[in-house]
């Protein structure tokens, strides 16, 4: 009988969970580091929430564990990495919280709005200043939402509760998917800010999004305006917040995320206009219980039956199965990741046909790995795991066709995207059934092997272009290791496919797009085969 270890305190209702199943469990959250590497090794599965950090030593002491669960959203707290390696499952649950997070998003808006939390204190303080708490009406004013994701899709569908009109940005769901919300999606931050009274933040912490909403974007903002951020510290430039709310340039802001965590002091605890929470997004019974009982199923269904769900780390495949599809697999995500990096955001169907022996195998994995590719490249922690559960929250339509008989390969998937920019194809195949090449780009056929950095041009098809190309690389030092061209069908139109040594920067990038005849210019870093 399996047996599982609860490491930190959590709801009872994962006790009853796992018992349910008929796994054995042990609820001692608290023990001392000591304690717990003396028993790290009797668990098949260990259950943590954020205090039980599985790293080092006591990762190397749970020999024998099988699947670790975080009850939550982030595992900064277990060496995913090393999991992997030796094949531990890790799982989390990354939407137990997203009612309880995008409910203190609201909270803090009306309260910001209203100046509960200073109108409190000075009632407290027995001063009944009435005349000094004037606040603003919400019925009738713009909410902006950047981030429409499962929180922010729920921020939106309150914000319309209270009557506001929501606009939102978010590259990556559709001007249909907007609509279908009942909210008004915009091209930028930049332009959302200076068209709403109200901001609310609902993205993850990366590279793209750190300091996303800095001075000159505050500064856009309307005079008298609120922002609040519930998602993720540094997202915000705290310093441009603090200038920005002591000039009474914004009305107030609302944070329960910070830069420095915990935020024991802070330049922004100055500000009376200013109010905070200890990052207490997911701090409810409701959601705790949710995650609790979340986590428990998700272990005791992969140690009872091997079914993954929510994992990190791994996708739900057999040995043998992994075998037979890891060159296509490869495949798959490249070719995902060239759309996801020459196609602009705002999905709205993809559609996946499978000819000759792909159309024989596993399906699920092959079309999670090409949405994994193609929603990667500006999402969190996005994996073949929960790529297809991230694309359904977005809207995108899946389309999925297959025939055994195939044309002029033995296998070929064709993979087709569409959204706000359009429609892109891009088809590959396997030579020898592992040698993984993608052989056509819209109507176009033209074979590379999908790795490197690819320059993708599309141009009319005059004498010269190529000529210009190569100038314009050469005078930046970029060497051409392979260059590929074709010509659209029943068109005048060609594609250029071409293999650089370096990548090259966005300068480059503008000039071969300003040459004559070049109708669009993209690049795609797809790494090594």
């Amino acid at each position: 009988m399996p047996k599982v270890w609860i490491a930190d305190k959590m709801s009872g209702r994962a006790i009853e969970v796992f018992k349910a199943h008929g796994i054995e469990v042990d609820y001692r959250p608290g023990l001392s580091d000591e304690e717990k590497l003396a028993i790290a090794a009797d668990y098949d599965g260990i259950a943590v929430r954020s205090s039980t950090t599985l790293k080092g030593p006591l990762l190397d002491a749970a020999k024998r564990v099988k699947v670790i669960g975080r009850a939550g959203i982030g595992v900064d707290n277990v060496d995913v990495e090393t999991c992997s390696r030796r094949g531990t499952v890790v799982m989390n649950t990354p939407f137990g919280n997203t009612i309880t997070t995008a409910e203190l998003a609201v909270a803090h808006i009306v309260a910001a709005a209203r100046m509960i939390p200073q109108a409190s204190a000075s009632t407290r303080a027995g001063l009944w200043e009435k005349n000094r708490f004037m606040g603003m009406e919400l019925t009738g004013k713009k909410a902006g939402v950047i981030g429409a994701g499962n929180i922010g899709a729920i921020v939106c569908d309150r914000l319309k509760g209270l009557h506001m009109s929501v606009h939102v940005y978010d590259p990556f769901i559709s001007d249909e998917r907007a609509a279908a919300m009942g909210v008004t999606k915009v091209a930028t931050v930049a332009e959302l800010a200076a068209l709403v009274d109200v901001l609310t933040i609902h993205v993850p912490l990366l590279p793209a999004t750190r300091n996303l909403i800095d001075a000159d974007i505050l500064a856009a903002m309307t005079p008298g305006s609120i922002v609040v951020n519930c998602a993720r510290g540094g997202i915000i430039d705290e310093k441009a917040l603090y200038d920005a709310c002591k000039s009474g340039h914004l009305r107030a802001a609302a944070l329960d995320v910070y830069e420095q965590e915990p935020a024991r002091e802070n330049p922004l605890f100055e500000l009376d206009n200013v109010s905070f929470t200890p990052h207490i997004g997911a701090s409810t019974d409701e959601a705790q219980e949710n995650v609790a009982v979340q986590i428990a199923e998700q272990m005791s269904a992969y140690l009872l039956t091997g079914v993954v769900t929510n994992a990190v780390n791994v996708p739900s495949l057999s040995v043998e199965e992994q075998r037979l599809l890891a060159p296509y697999l490869l495949l798959a995500e490249r070719m995902g990741s060239f759309l996801g990096q020459t196609m602009r955001p705002g999905y709205s169907r993809m559609t996946v046909h499978l000819e000759g022996h792909a159309a024989s195998i596993n399906r699920k994995p092959l079309i999670n790995a090409m949405l994994q590719g193609l929603l990667s490249q500006s999402m969190e922690e996005v994996n073949a795991v929960n790529a297809g559960m991230l694309a359904r929250e977005r809207g995108i339509e899946l389309v999925e066709s297959a025939r055994e008989n195939a044309d002029n390969f033995a296998t070929l998937i064709r993979l087709q995207v569409e959204g706000d920019e359009g429609m892109r194809c891009v088809s590959g195949t396997l030579f020898d059934e592992k040698r993984a090449r993608l052989v056509s780009f819209d109507t176009c056929d033209v074979e590379v092997a999908p790795a490197g950095n690819l320059i993708f041009l599309q141009n009319e098809d005059r004498p010269g272009v190529i000529a210009a190309i190569g100038a314009i690389l050469a005078a930046a030092n970029i060497n051409i290791g392979d260059f590929r061209l074709g010509r659209r069908e029943d068109t005048s139109n060609a594609v250029a496919l071409i293999q650089v040594d370096t990548a090259p920067d966005e300068t480059v990038l503008a000039e071969l797009a300003k040459l004559p005849n070049v109708l669009m210019v993209r690049f795609a870093g797809l790494g090594d085969i």
